[in-house]
């Protein structure tokens, strides 16, 4: 099995160690692979992301770090790069100039008339947006949350879809839905179908995990045996927002992976390889 992670951030953004930092962690793990992905909405900004100015720089050290430690590690440079109607997109047109070697794309933020909030907050800041944009109408906000990624799906143009079940983050602890009822499982199937459509890989994403929020991966046990009968492509991705995560529960991710009928996992510029 090659070790990979491709979802990696850095002080550039929310992160909390240096690229470098990072880079020598990984050797540590024994890793194959590093990629970096740091929050993008380019060519904007919001809090969280990694600012404009900051791009070339980015880019600039990732690209070194490629050469010095090119004997221990490949290392790729790459954005997490979110999705916002009519504002963002993540597609490598958007991205040509910093010639990257893959893009994430995301769904953090939903965008109604009556405001723009993120997914992932806070379950305060979650449950304020379910008051006051949707009327406590859970459904409704959960809907638009994946009706945002089928969006993406359709218009972007990127390798990996990333935390494709973002909206699960704090049900665990909150239990703001049914993520056993029809309407549900109903939307998680039509998804499932516009990631085989566009033709990306689905992270098998641990980030949850490791900040406490959830007990496992995303997406759910259930999505992932909707993705295989799919036939999409999975990945493992930590989601790393520091050096000590680079790993974190992938042994649950490759579990899961078996347990939903998954053998190999696909990573960008490699290929196939066996979990």
């Amino acid at each position: 099995m090659i070790k990979a992670n491709l979802h990696t951030h850095s002080l550039f953004c929310d992160g909390k160690d240096s690229l470098e930092e990072n880079v020598l962690a990984a050797i540590e793990k024994k890793f194959d692979i590093l990629g970096f992905s740091s929050h993008s909405l380019y060519p904007f900004w919001l809090e969280c992301n990694m600012e404009p100015q900051k791009f070339e720089e980015y880019c600039a050290e990732v690209n070194r770090l490629k050469e010095a430690y090119k004997d221990k590690i490949k290392i790729m440079l790459g954005f997490e790069a979110d999705y916002i109607p009519g504002v963002t997109f993540p597609t490598y047109k958007n991205y040509s100039k910093f010639k990257p070697d893959y893009l994430i794309g995301s769904v953090h933020f939903v965008y109604k008339k009556s405001g723009i909030f993120a997914i992932d907050e806070s379950p305060e800041s979650f449950k304020k947006a379910l008051d006051e944009i949707y009327g406590g109408d859970i459904k409704k906000l959960v809907c638009d949350y994946f009706e945002a990624e089928k969006e993406m799906l359709q218009t972007g143009d990127f390798d990996i879809i990333g935390h494709c079940d973002l909206v699960r983050k704090f049900n665990e602890k909150y239990n703001f839905f049914d993520e056993e009822s029809g309407w549900y499982k109903r939307e998680v199937k039509a998804l499932a179908k516009e990631i085989a459509k566009a033709g990306v890989i689905a992270e098998i994403n641990t980030g949850g995990i490791s900040r406490g929020w959830i007990t496992s991966q995303y997406p759910s046990d259930y999505f992932l045996g909707c993705l295989n009968e799919l036939k999409v492509p999975v990945i493992f991705s930590s989601d790393a927002h520091s050096r000590d995560t680079l790993d974190g529960s992938f042994d649950l991710a490759a579990a899961s992976a078996k347990k939903a009928g998954y053998k190999e996992i696909m990573i960008p510029g490699t290929g196939y390889c066996d979990i």
